[in-house]
């Protein structure tokens, strides 16, 4: 449920891509001050979105390389941020990255640290893959976390967020680090959804995916592959939505683990779809014989996007903005955990 109160506590957000996380924030209550990205094409979604809704009155977009970013452009006094907020390049932490933490040249944490100590926000928050929990990253996580106690900070906790818990048809772990100034830290609740009954790749697409085979009601086979897809993808959340990189061709589903696993969801993993007012053939994108492709609006969906965020750039360049987002339900959960605890600092004490 998106906040409909003032919003009082103030966010910055750096590389925001597509705006996963920005949205999550931003439902979650917080007025973001600035977004902050280096690919052009996920500055201009993101402008796209903001620029003429009133609701983000008042947010910058930037795009700039973060290494050569100065924060005082912000025009932000030392300690009138609320949330300093990121998700810092993936490839230094995850397997098809090889994992080379801090010797890896795209590793932006020192960066990050520096913009926490420069802007002296009240809540830091992080988020990256999985694999910056394992044993080997141990050593630099908590060289992290001495960074940030230097500077004034409490660990509130770094944990790995699945987004199925957050009804995100997806299977997506996330690491997830919160660090707030102790006055707001000792307010800070960490909880996790109790379990429940995931949303699935069927509930979520049922109605975007209507109205594609509707758009070709004519040709015999269209009941019968809607059906088709429709059963399979009941059965379960998708694999792990990926952008992939520009150094590679064009889009698809992800590695061959991935496709199988769209395959039993009645989705054709090899490639993405286009639009359905764009739709040149109707065999490759509706019909293949393992079932539909995804449109990126549809991608987007299982990212657990809204339905009218819309992604700039040509359909390569607008899905791997989709693949590399971070599910905005989750940074919501994330954002309205934080969010609480500034409003409960607020309150005077009882006695």
């Amino acid at each position: 449920m998106t906040r409909t109160n003032e919003r009082k506590y103030t966010s910055v957000e750096i590389c925001a891509g597509a705006g996963g996380q920005a949205v999550g924030l931003h439902n979650a209550g917080f007025k973001h001050v600035a977004l902050i990205e280096i690919d052009k094409d996920a500055c201009q979604t993101l402008r796209a979105n903001t620029r003429e809704n009133p609701e983000w009155s008042g947010c910058k977009v930037i795009e700039a390389d973060l290494r050569e970013f100065d924060p005082q452009t912000l025009g932000l006094e030392s300690g009138r941020l609320d949330l300093l907020a990121g998700g810092v390049p993936c490839p230094p932490f995850s397997a098809a990255g090889k994992q080379l933490g801090r010797d890896d040249e795209r590793d932006l944490f020192p960066t990050m640290l520096d913009l926490v100590d420069q802007l002296d926000p009240n809540a830091v928050m992080i988020e990256n893959v999985r694999g910056l929990l394992d044993p080997k990253f141990a050593e630099y996580r908590q060289y992290i976390i001495k960074q940030l106690e230097s500077m004034g900070y409490e660990e509130c906790y770094w944990d790995l967020l699945e987004a199925r818990d957050y009804g995100v048809p997806q299977l997506r772990p996330r690491a997830v680090l919160v660090a707030m100034k102790p006055e707001y830290a000792r307010h800070f609740v960490h909880s996790k959804p109790q379990p429940t009954e995931y949303v699935t790749v069927g509930a979520a697409l049922h109605d975007s995916m209507r109205k594609r085979y509707d758009a070709v009601a004519d040709d015999p086979r269209t009941e019968r592959a809607f059906k088709r897809w429709y059963e399979k993808a009941l059965e379960g959340v998708a694999p792990t939505v990926v952008g992939g990189s520009k150094k590679h061709g064009g889009a698809d589903l992800g590695p061959t683990r991935a496709k199988r696993a769209w395959a039993e969801l009645g989705v054709c993993a090899m490639g993405v779809a286009n639009a359905p007012e764009e739709m040149k053939d109707k065999e490759r994108d509706l019909f293949a014989p393992a079932g539909p492709k995804l449109t990126v609006t549809q991608a987007a969906l299982i990212q657990g996007f809204p339905e009218d965020w819309k992604f700039s750039g040509r359909k390569t360049a607008a899905y791997r903005q989709v693949g590399n987002a971070f599910p905005p339900p989750v940074a919501q959960a994330v954002g309205e955990q934080i969010y609480a605890a500034l409003e409960a600092a607020e309150k005077p004490s009882d006695g």
